[in-house]
């Protein structure tokens, strides 16, 4: 059994992570709210990241950064505060996080970090001028610290197409939406929080061992192919 801690575990693409390690992993999860539901293995800690102080765990296998943000704008209509805000609750969350649990993480069982990035920040997107920004941000910290980190600590991250969350209820509000979405997608889908939940469960694990510093794309051929 891994002990491994969730940062914004109660909702999307955390929750659905945080669901399919509960039978047979213990979880600590840490967010603003509690996940909707209980058990054993799972021990919840509320808490704002960005003010809050980090709570202690004596032991960690996997520490996993969820949070993120949707700020899609045109480049004269974000503020500064706008950027600043992505790259505090993208970059600055995950580094603190990472900084905190780091000498404990160390000592873990094949200890693993994985965070979330964009395929905005390879594709090139109108309106994510922030949020790609953010994202950049965490995918050049994948790969210095999977430098730093060679001996010790694994450290990838994921770059998912849009998925079916609350976050992005407001881009897949509707039917016609929906489509549109599909339809941008090559391969005619797009990306459910459980598709992502088990990519993360491979890229934690003892079958990604040689793996590290890595970019993983789940787009549905978004960035891949021109068709």
């Amino acid at each position: 059994m891994k002990n491994i801690v969730i940062i914004g575990g109660s909702k999307g693409i955390g929750n659905a992570i945080l669901m399919q390690q509960l039978e047979t992993n213990r979880v600590y999860n840490i967010s603003r709210t509690a996940p909707e539901v209980a058990h054993e293995n799972l021990s919840h800690h509320s808490i704002n990241i960005l003010t809050d102080e980090l709570p202690e765990i004596e032991n960690i296998d996997t520490l996993i950064y969820c949070p993120g943000s949707i700020n899609l704008k045109p480049i004269g209509s974000l503020s500064i505060a706008d950027f600043r805000n992505d790259f505090e609750i993208n970059v600055i969350g995950a580094v603190k996080t990472i900084q905190k649990y780091l000498p404990v993480l160390k000592k873990g069982t094949n200890p693993s970090i994985l965070l979330f990035s964009t395929v905005a920040v390879k594709l090139g997107m109108p309106f994510h001028a922030s949020i790609a920004t953010a994202k950049a941000g965490v995918e050049g910290l994948v790969k210095s610290l999977g430098a730093e980190l060679a001996s010790t600590v694994r450290i990838n991250a994921i770059a998912p197409t849009i998925t079916e969350t609350t976050l992005s209820s407001n881009i897949l509000r509707n039917d016609r939406m929906k489509e549109n979405m599909i339809e941008r997608h090559p391969m005619k889908s797009y990306l459910k929080p459980e598709e992502v939940a088990e990519m993360a469960n491979f890229l934690i694990s003892e079958k990604a061992k040689s793996m590290s510093g890595q970019i993983f794309e789940m787009d549905y051929g978004m960035v891949s192919f021109k068709l």
